[in-house]
């Protein structure tokens, strides 16, 4: 594959940022692909051609970490190990949802209404549940972290699985993200006025990036390293470690990976709810 002599765990390594322009072209390819071939299903087929191409990687990232698993003894050096791989798959996701948060603000809104059609209902049901029955019955904390509790869950399960199926689950949520991004810029600079390309816009832009990633790093984060968690016991599987002595550390060691993905989702909920309003109204 061609995409795949782009880039692999080793290359990211060295050079995690590189992910974020990766990201980004990734995401822009598949917008424009989507709109040329389907472009009444666009809004789904965007997230499926991004995936596709992110598949490599994942899955070359997935072998390398259950590889270093049994290699490395050391547990703080094992997960300094997953710490570098889950360094650059924020890096790749970041540059996923500035790209479609930056499509979205540029394109004509014909384009716009239909490529992001699905993301915007998803948010609008959501925005339904927290304003309606939800805080009359739970509070907003404990929603959001039920809610991706339950996320944290199908990467998981997508992860062990599918090999890689958590990073359909976290480009789709780059999508929706990036779709609120974008509304919030637009809301923004239209407030602002101003050149669309102008200073007012890039402000807007840098305020709708921090608004939605000050929570959504830790928060996806813990994700990315649920979804490796499920990819290295998959990998193990495939590879038959299950019947060796080697798969209790295996297990071990993810039980960890998991255990810290439960934390990060904790301090992203409880920043989501009590410190992001401080900011941002």
């Amino acid at each position: 594959m061609v995409i795949e002599s782009f880039t692999n765990p080793k290359l990211a390594e060295k050079r995690p940022w590189s992910l974020l322009f990766y990201g980004f072209l990734y995401s822009s390819v598949a917008i424009l692909l989507s709109l040329w071939v389907f472009a009444q299903q666009a809004s789904i087929i965007m997230v499926f051609f991004t995936v596709l191409a992110c598949t490599p990687l994942i899955y070359l990232t997935q072998k390398r970490e259950e590889k270093m698993d049994i290699l490395i003894k050391d547990e703080i050096t094992l997960l300094n190990q997953h710490r570098k791989a889950i360094d650059y798959l924020m890096f790749l996701f970041v540059g996923i949802t500035i790209a479609y948060a930056f499509w979205y603000t540029i394109l004509p809104q014909s384009l716009v209404t239909n490529l992001f059609s699905i993301q915007t209902q998803t948010i609008l049901n959501i925005n339904n549940r927290v304003s309606g029955n939800l805080i009359e019955s739970l509070s907003l904390f404990s929603d959001i972290l039920f809610n991706n509790f339950k996320v944290l869950i199908f990467c998981i399960i997508f992860s062990f699985v599918y090999g890689f199926g958590s990073i359909f689950i976290l480009t789709w949520n780059a999508s929706v993200i990036g779709t609120a991004m974008g509304n919030f810029i637009k809301a923004n600079f239209a407030a602002m006025g101003g050149a669309f390309l102008g200073l007012n816009y890039w402000k807007s832009f840098s305020f709708g990036i921090l608004r939605y990633f000050v929570h959504g790093l830790p928060e996806i984060a813990a994700y990315f390293i649920a979804g490796l968690a499920g990819g290295i016991i998959s990998v193990a599987v495939i590879n038959r470690d299950i019947e060796s002595k080697r798969f209790e550390k295996i297990m071990f060691d993810t039980s960890q990976l998991i255990f810290i993905a439960l934390i990060l989702l904790v301090v992203a909920a409880l920043i989501e709810v009590y410190i992001t309003p401080l900011f941002f109204n």
